[in-house]
């Protein structure tokens, strides 16, 4: 039979989390699902744990390494249902998660897309309070879409074909591509917000993509430059303030916010970018100016800023 929903969860290394992410899928409360698990080359147990799994909803695949948005679809060419979800082979969701989105999105034939509020787990000093996004269907949609589109890519349920209208994800992002993909998708038609927290992204420091945050902020940036080369009449509308404000000004606070962090080689490659596109105050560019300098006289550079008199 033809399952109701087909989630698409990409694996590379992940045996030590695949009992956790899993677990939480074979937990939910809506039983009607396919687990279609695509194992990137990994060099650990991942594909033989999943093999070895009793339960015939779980389909694992495989294939060499070729990053997450390959991963993801290859699994959307063997989907099945009608609808989908994503979920990264270290993250969970709440119970009632698959149950609670096709409850909000199945009722509202034009709509493509239900998101729901999220949390981050295993953060240090205490961070990772609960967060529901906003609601998006405003006359400002794809405005306030393109300058942030603020749930992950396992908070939303979505129908099969307004993904594959969208041509799935873009090979070339190793992050931002599921904000690529949402803009794609969201911008299009009605989409439903779930005021509810029902899912986790955990923090455990191996090499995840969210902690390269130079990658993550130009490839952000990537994907708005993309998307406004693809839609000239939204690009035309935004304006030319506007359209620096929300891509060159969201890249400029990214590096600030590498900065403050103490990650300056990330906030330097963000700067640096910036610069070669004439943005920003004379006061940001006191900041910036530096990370044309050698690394090592930029960091002598703070600390004599910092030094107390």
């Amino acid at each position: 039979m033809t399952p109701a929903i087909s989630i698409v969860m990409p694996c590379h290394n992940a045996a030590a989390h695949l009992p956790a992410s899993v677990g939480s899928v074979l937990a939910q409360t809506f039983p009607d699902w396919e687990l279609i698990a695509v194992d990137d080359g990994s060099s650990d147990a991942t594909l033989a744990w999943l093999q070895a799994q009793a339960d015939p909803r779980i389909r694992p695949r495989t294939q060499s390494n070729r990053g997450v948005s390959a991963a993801r679809n290859a699994g959307l060419a063997a989907a099945r249902g009608h609808y989908v979800a994503f979920l990264d082979a270290d993250d969970t969701w709440a119970e009632s998660f698959l149950e609670t989105m096709l409850a909000a999105l199945q009722p509202h034939p034009d709509a493509v897309l239900a998101y729901c509020g999220w949390q981050n787990l295993g953060l240090p000093d205490g961070r990772g309070e609960p967060f529901v996004p906003p609601d998006y269907e405003t006359p400002d949609k794809a405005k306030t879409l393109f300058a942030s589109c603020r749930w992950p890519i396992h908070a939303a349920l979505v129908r099969r074909e307004a993904v594959l209208a969208a041509h799935g994800f873009d090979p070339a992002l190793k992050n931002a591509e599921d904000y690529a993909l949402w803009m794609q998708v969201a911008t299009r038609a009605p989409i439903v917000r779930v005021p509810h927290v029902l899912a986790f992204y955990h923090f455990h420091g191996n090499g995840q993509a969210s902690a390269d945050h130079a990658r993550a902020a130009l490839q952000h940036w990537q994907a708005q430059r993309d998307y406004l080369a693809a839609h000239p009449a939204f690009r035309a509308a935004l304006g030319h303030a506007d359209r620096r404000a929300l891509t060159l000004g969201e890249l400029l606070q990214r590096g600030y916010a590498s900065y403050w962090q103490r990650d300056l080689p990330a906030a330097r490659k963000i700067f640096r970018a910036v610069m070669t596109q004439g943005y920003g105050t004379l006061t940001d560019w006191k900041y910036m100016a530096p990370a044309w300098l050698p690394e090592s006289w930029h960091r002598r550079l703070i600390g004599l800023r910092n030094r107390k008199p």
